[in-house]
């Protein structure tokens, strides 16, 4: 459907698909969409909880001065090489950026000589900036509201979950790794979710106890923010054609009231140029393209005028489209009715008996590796899905328990 945004603005305008917009891909697009969406929840449940006095605001001692700290000079500093190193190679080789940005921002390839100068450059304007302000240094006391830290816990979500799906994703399929490092990491294919969750958890966890958060209501809004999150990003999965998706569909049935696509899906232009070629794109040149070298997305360039010219045959299920609905429906489950958790913490405990059960079900008819593990045989997503299930229920009842206690 739409690999990168050029060809969502190809359908809705008509404009040339593959332009200047293909920077964008969509997948990355609806992860940011992502991350803004759990920002809005996270901010406005904080507030309430400001509001209701079960966050209080902070005090601490900061030191302040006019003069830029030498900590942000070198990230400046470092922020200036980035841009001057690989600027001129974007530039000059903006076709191959359009394809796979990634691909030349995390190389090494780059003008490293002005990259170097720009750095050097930008570090001399700061310290001449530092040397004409005041050298004193005060220390007052600041307050905080624990809302204000919305946008880091944000990012350090953000990257340790990034990391977590990462490294699950390697340990998931170690051949591919250690067959190509570089490109496995920085690959924007491959995460893992459950990964992801499990670290930016433990990672959250302790910064928002260091901020003077109590964890377990930070649970409770991550659970609804996980759901929102993810029911996000599953629709980069679902309109960029990732992978993410199901074992070849069943016969239609005749009671299928819903579109044909709900069903049984083909993603066409999906962004792992899988599956056969699609109608358009001559399969002689494709071919030729193919035996002299070129890559798949140069060859359905030069046969079909499109960078991903390939579709699924026969269709499949649309995984990230129930995926989808189901985590709309029990955030807005949990959302609605959240004041009729009276004890903190049930509501992350549901969402992890919800994720699992759904989760587990949802494997039954994707695309997953599966493990001979005691006699199963489980994608590993579903090993951990039951394990959620086990905690969650685990969870709720000890916090039950916990609260019948006298004194508790």
């Amino acid at each position: 459907m739409y690999p990168d945004l050029s060809y969502f603005f190809h359908d809705l305008f008509g404009t040339q698909p593959d332009n200047w917009t293909s920077i964008f891909k969509t997948f990355g697009f609806m992860l940011v969409m992502a991350l803004i969406s759990t920002a809005f929840l996270l901010k406005s449940e904080l507030i309430r909880l400001e509001k209701n006095g079960k966050i209080s605001p902070k005090n601490i001692l900061a030191q302040t001065s006019e003069k830029l700290s030498n900590q942000d000079i070198i990230i400046n500093a470092i922020f200036s090489l980035l841009i001057g190193t690989k600027l001129p190679v974007i530039l000059t080789q903006f076709e191959r950026f359009k394809g796979d940005p990634a691909a030349i921002i995390f190389s090494s390839e780059g003008n490293w000589i002005i990259g170097i100068i720009l750095a050097l450059i930008t570090a001399g304007y700061y310290w001449y900036k530092n040397s004409k302000v005041s050298q004193e240094v005060k220390t007052e006391t600041i307050q905080f509201w624990p809302s204000s830290k919305t946008n880091d816990i944000i990012i350090v979500a953000g990257l340790s979950g990034v990391l977590g799906s990462k490294l699950f994703s390697v340990f998931e399929d170690m051949p591919s790794f250690l067959k190509d490092p570089i490109g496995a990491i920085f690959s924007g294919s491959g995460l893992n979710v459950y990964g992801g969750i499990i670290l930016a958890f433990f990672v959250v966890y302790w910064y928002v106890k260091k901020l003077g958060i109590k964890p377990i209501y930070m649970m409770d809004i991550a659970g609804m923010g996980i759901l929102l999150g993810y029911a996000v990003g599953r629709i980069g999965c679902q309109l960029s054609g990732d992978g993410d998706w199901g074992i070849v569909a069943a016969a239609q049935p005749d009671w299928w009231f819903l579109p044909d696509w709900i069903w049984s899906y083909d993603y066409p232009h999906n962004v792992n140029n899988d599956g056969v070629l699609m109608a358009n794109c001559d399969p002689d040149i494709y071919n030729q393209a193919r035996a002299a070298g070129k890559s798949i997305e140069d060859s359905c360039q030069l046969s079909s005028g499109y960078r991903y010219c390939h579709q699924l045959t026969p269709k499949v299920y649309p995984t990230p489209i129930y995926e989808i609905v189901f985590s709309l429906i029990a955030v807005a489950a949990l959302w609605f009715n959240r004041h009729k958790f009276k004890i903190p913490g049930t509501i992350f405990f549901s969402y992890m008996i919800i994720n699992g059960i759904e989760r587990f079900f949802i494997e039954t008819i994707r695309v997953n590796d599966r493990y001979q593990l005691l006699g199963l045989n489980w994608s590993q997503a579903q090993y951990i899905s039951i394990l959620f299930v086990l905690i969650g229920i685990g969870g709720i009842l000890y916090l039950f328990k916990k609260n019948r206690e006298p004194n508790a």
